[in-house]
């Protein structure tokens, strides 16, 4: 069962363009609105990262991502059903997304989470959430809540109280990318 009190918290500090840290599928994260080009402005010195440098997307569900990309190859559906680790998909043409979040060549990478809580999250969010790892650019990502720094944990607005993890994988997401012809390009495994 899901803390109401944090999420209701998280929800009106991402409205607030707040940056927020908590745990993803993946590892744990810090994150904030996608279509608040000061929060990602925010995230981007938080992270002491250079601006377009891609960052990751998360979307409640497919139909999402649709609203924010030009074009969803059909593959994409079936490829996300039966991927059995978090998978991030780079689509070519992005949308709608403000421009400080897209990249010189007009991508943007998106991942539906499984997570319960992060898909809670983004459905009562009615938004797609900007997320990167919990640490300065160039350090090691975090394997757990204590080992993120003390500095990143300073620099977010609100931290989302530390719920039982047992899906939280500890890894980075595999990255793909699919060409115009359809093929699948893995950027990283």
């Amino acid at each position: 069962m899901l803390q109401i009190d944090s999420l209701t918290e998280t929800l009106s500090v991402l409205d607030r363009g707040g940056i927020i840290l908590f745990p993803t599928d993946t590892v744990w994260s810090i994150g904030c609105d996608a279509c608040n080009p000061k929060a990602v402005e925010k995230l981007y010195a938080l992270k002491r990262q250079v601006q377009k440098k891609p960052f990751i997307l998360l979307a409640d569900s497919i139909e999402m991502v649709g609203e924010y990309v030009e074009h969803i190859h059909p593959r994409i559906d079936t490829l996300l059903s039966l991927h059995r680790r978090p998978l991030t998909v780079v689509y070519e043409q992005a949308r709608n997304l403000p421009p400080n979040l897209v990249p010189q060549d007009g991508s943007i990478a998106f991942r539906v989470p499984q997570d319960i809580y992060c898909k809670d999250l983004i459905q009562q969010y009615k938004k797609p959430i900007v997320v990167s790892s919990a640490n300065i650019c160039n350090q090691p990502f975090p394997r757990s809540f204590g080992s993120v720094s003390s500095e990143v944990i300073q620099g977010v607005d609100y931290v989302v109280p530390n719920l039982r993890r047992k899906n939280l994988t500890t890894e980075p997401s595999v990255i793909v990318r699919l060409s115009p012809k359809g093929e699948l390009n893995f950027l990283r495994e």
